[in-house]
């Protein structure tokens, strides 16, 4: 007796996606039995009488297709066959120590160890299953229940722990009371509810009442839930056979993520033009707009790095082309935009035209690069050029393949490249995606030949490494630059990201917050949300808030949906348009200490964006906060009301020295900043764009006191580009202050890299508070001194600039707090979402662009769709539901 594998669910005719399980044994006795449960599966077609001579071609041809399938069948059931392997179905998991101290590996038996599939997140997938000589003991240990081929693993934490992290997610930043699924879902119009969002991150940070902290990493690619309903408690569940990894308890929150960055590596190291203002939409449809938009930053004098090109540059929105009437010359384009400052960053899907004659489709067919259907043939699903084929990244030849694309591709003058739709999403199906039952071909090191409900989560990951390979292999001088919508943990190594496709509203202002912290938590620094809100249009006062809390994000972009009023920094008027200037004009003074904290992260894997109570994990008050975070000392206090502005609210701080200071730029609708006592900041000139600045700009140290009188800083500076700060090419300079009977002494104490001291002068102001300062000037790497000022002089100064402030807030030119509605198609529609209830149905619309439907939940089951789109312009859309979201089981059968 023997036995085959197959697929559960109808294979045959149109497509189908898989019930969970996927594969099952089926016993079979001798050799034929094979090839009849197979035929059975997959021939779709039944002969009623002997066929006459015009089918035997047909006929050899399905035969051969048939060997195919069955050869990846047998993969398959080889692969499958590791996963299954628990033996005991409840208990304590056994654990061995990774990687360094503090660090566990825990499985339910010894096993499922073995039978654990290869890690994608971890840099080296032997780190995870190779232990180490170690003497600690986990303070936690995991329990397990194996159920229905399901492994639900939980962890009990103390009473009054907090609970973060999760990656990209929704709603509010302490997690306690929330359940998600990591399933990459296209999820246009998401809310503070939805479950499933573009990224998968199966991490939770905990903060224990101690202020000591714990990382829990469940390693599968696979669906998992993660509960945190219940107080204290972390649940996962997913298919059966996965570790889990504890790191720590460390004493702090940043000691675990530095731990983590040691199994999933750090963020890659981003040029630093990246780190300016990126202006997008969907979009500049032509090299005449482009040009039109750039000048005018140029002409207002707001700074900008960066302009998007969104899918219509492209020839009928086929990759890696170029409209020939709209952008005729992108290379002489980019050209003129270089040397106007700004860099060019255009999109490319995953989805590929099925069509003979275009050299991309040709070319995959031709190294047979496709994901498959069940029965062996190219999956086609439909995106934006119609019927598509998608890359199976999952095969090292595959992102070879797209990387060389990527390599032609970047001599048009491509700086930067913007991976979209890689959940994958597909059009016109009920799971916004491709089936499960489709097959890679995936290469042993990553799990084998799988469905695609094992590489789901990780597409869009796979993509955006073989896009950041194809850009280092297009220049070895230029660091590569991509962002991803979908990604995995372990994502930051090739890209950044985005908050996905959010709404013009103040709720999704106030979530994006938390939503940059929570990527930061999981080990994702550099992200942003589209500033203004991408779908409906923001009004002057949304925007300008908007932009004065982006400005300070690690990635700053500005973009918005087709049929939405313009949203650049001038669209809503004079006052909106200043604010939008002041804010930028603070990043770009801002952007020497940011480019130091992303050094840090680079090699360090330390957070960028981090949550107030990073500065105090002890304190409970603060580990809710969300209209504050900290960038490294600095902490950027926040209202996302659109009634409140900066002038009337109470910030709550953390406890110790936190002076105030500004660029007397301060806006009701712009952010206060406190720099954290004991701490210096560097900060330069207000460019126009990061090309402008050299290493002979005036440098200003910032320097804020503690209680001893002392405080320190880094400045890190390289060549904003290339390879060559690791051959030491940079310099890392370490600032001391230190007051001593009355003077505040400034000097260099450490330097680090190869790079010699440039010739410049320093200008140092020492915070007093209430945004007082006292200052000198000098040359940078000599010694400086401040002459302290008495106590009667210093409450002076702070009374005169506690006025100075208020006077500026006063007489601050507020920004109109006027509805702006879309008026397209002739009939003006509101951009507030209506909330509908009827029976056991609950529905969000949004009356604006043609009206959408949000959400749509069913009362008693729990059960959420999500958005439902409409043909706008001639872009035909989709509709869909969220898999699993709530709760939801139910299988669909979709048809091709």
């Amino acid at each position: 007796m023997g036995e085959v594998v197959a697929l559960s669910g109808r294979l045959g005719g149109g497509s189908s996606r898989l019930a969970l399980g996927n594969l099952h044994r089926l016993p079979f006795s001798g050799t034929n039995s094979n090839s009849v449960v197979h035929a059975s599966l997959f021939s779709g077609v039944r002969l009623r009488k002997k066929p006459g001579p015009q089918f035997e071609s047909i006929r050899r041809k399905r035969f051969a297709k048939r060997l195919v399938t069955e050869s990846l069948i047998s993969k398959m059931a080889d692969n499958e066959g590791k996963a299954v392997a628990t033996d005991v179905t409840s208990g304590s998991m056994i654990f061995e120590p990774i990687i360094e101290d503090g660090v566990f590996r825990f499985d339910c038996s010894a096993n499922d160890r073995n039978a654990a599939y290869p890690s994608i997140s971890f840099i080296n997938s032997k780190d995870r299953d190779t232990p180490i000589m170690s003497h600690k003991i986990p303070s936690y240990i995991p329990n397990f229940q194996c159920l229905l081929g399901q492994q639900i693993v939980k962890l009990e934490l103390p009473v009054g722990t907090s609970l973060y992290g999760t990656g990209e997610v929704s709603g509010q930043l302490e997690r306690t009371g929330k359940r998600v699924f990591t399933w990459n879902t296209d999820a246009w119009g998401y809310g503070s509810g939805t479950t499933s969002l573009y990224q998968s991150h199966p991490w939770v940070l905990a903060v224990l009442p101690t202020g000591e902290a714990l990382g829990i990493l469940a390693d599968t690619k696979r669906r998992c839930e993660i509960d945190l309903r219940k107080e204290s408690m972390i649940q996962f569940i997913a298919p059966s056979s996965y570790p889990v990894i504890t790191f720590g308890p460390f004493p702090s929150p940043q000691a675990v993520l530095i731990s983590l960055s040691h199994a999933i590596g750090t963020v890659f190291m981003p040029p630093k033009w990246s780190l300016g203002y990126h202006q997008c939409r969907w979009s500049y449809d032509s090299d005449k707009k482009v040009q039109q938009i750039t000048g005018t930053f140029r002409e207002k004098g707001i700074p900008c790095d960066v302009v998007w090109m969104d899918i219509d540059y492209m020839d009928g929105f086929r990759c890696f082309t170029f409209d020939k009437e709209r952008f005729p010359d992108p290379k002489s384009l980019v050209k003129g935009l270089n040397q106007n400052g700004f860099k060019a960053i255009w999109m490319l899907d995953p989805g590929i035209k099925q069509e003979d004659g275009y050299f991309v489709y040709d070319s995959g067919s031709k190294n047979d690069v496709w994901i498959l259907k069940a029965d062996g043939r190219p999956f086609v699903g439909k995106v934006w050029p119609g019927p598509c084929v998608f890359p199976d990244y999952t095969q090292a030849k595959v992102r070879s393949w797209w990387s060389n694309l990527v390599k032609d591709f970047t001599v048009n003058g491509v700086d930067g490249i913007w991976n979209d739709m890689n959940e994958p999403a597909v059009f016109k199906t009920l799971t916004k995606t491709m089936p499960e039952s489709n097959i890679h071909k995936g290469d042993d090191e990553l799990g084998g030949c799988q469905v695609h409900s094992h590489y789901h989560n990780v597409y869009g990951m796979l993509m955006a490494r073989s896009t950041f390979e194809g850009m280092k292999l297009g220049s070895e001088k230029n660091r590569p630059f991509v962002l991803t919508r979908a990604g995995f943990i372990g994502s930051q190594r090739y890209a950044a990201t985005w908050t996905g496709d959010n709404l013009s509203t103040w709720e999704h202002l106030h979530m994006s917050i938390s939503m940059v912290l929570q990527l930061g938590l999981s080990g994702q620094p550099l992200s942003g949300p589209d500033i203004g809100g991408f779908a409906g249009n923001a009004t002057p006062r949304l925007f300008g808030r908007w932009m004065g809390i982006g400005s300070m994000f690690p990635f700053c972009r500005g973009h918005s949906e087709i049929d939405t009023i313009d949203h650049e920094p001038w669209s809503f008027g004079k006052e909106c348009e200043e604010v939008c200037r002041l804010a930028l004009n603070r990043r770009y003074r801002l952007i020497p200490h940011i480019y130091s904290l992303f050094y840090m992260a680079h090699t360090m894997g330390t957070p960028v964006a981090s949550p107030t109570f990073f500065a105090d994990p002890k304190d409970p008050s603060l580990r809710k906060l969300e209209n504050s975070f900290l960038l490294g000392p600095l902490l950027v206090y926040s209202s996302t009301l659109p009634g409140q502005g900066m002038d009337t609210l109470q910030c709550t701080l953390p406890k110790g020295i936190w002076l105030s200071f500004d660029f007397d730029d301060s806006h009701p609708d712009l952010p206060a900043l406190y720099l954290q006592g004991g701490t210096i900041i560097p900060v330069g000139p207000p460019h126009q764009h990061v090309g402008e600045s050299n290493i002979f700009d005036d440098l200003t140290l910032v320097v804020a006191l503690d209680e001893h009188g002392k405080a320190k800083g880094v400045l890190y500076e390289d060549d904003g580009d290339g390879y060559e700060f690791m051959k030491g090419g940079f310099l890392l300079t370490h600032y001391v202050a230190e007051l001593q009977s009355s003077i505040v002494t400034v000097k260099v104490s450490k330097t680090e890299g190869s790079w010699k001291r440039p010739q410049r002068r320093l200008h140092v102001q020492l915070l007093l508070g209430g945004g007082a300062m006292v200052d000198t000037w000098g040359k940078d790497g000599e010694v400086l001194q401040i002459l302290m000022p008495s106590e009667q002089e210093v409450v002076k100064l702070v009374s005169t600039s506690e006025k100075q402030y208020r006077s500026r807030l006063e007489n601050a030119k507020a920004i109109p707090d006027v509805e702006v509605t879309s008026a397209h198609k002739g009939i003006e529609l509101s951009r507030t979402p209506v909330e509908l209830k009827g029976g056991d149905w609950f529905v969000k619309v949004v009356p604006w662009i043609g009206g959408r439907i949000i959400s749509m939940m069913h009362l008693p089951s729990g059960t959420q769709w999500l958005h439902s789109r409409v043909e706008v312009n001639g872009y035909e859309e989709y509709s869909g539901t969220e898999y699993r979201s709530a709760g939801c089981t139910e299988e669909y059968n979709v048809t091709e």
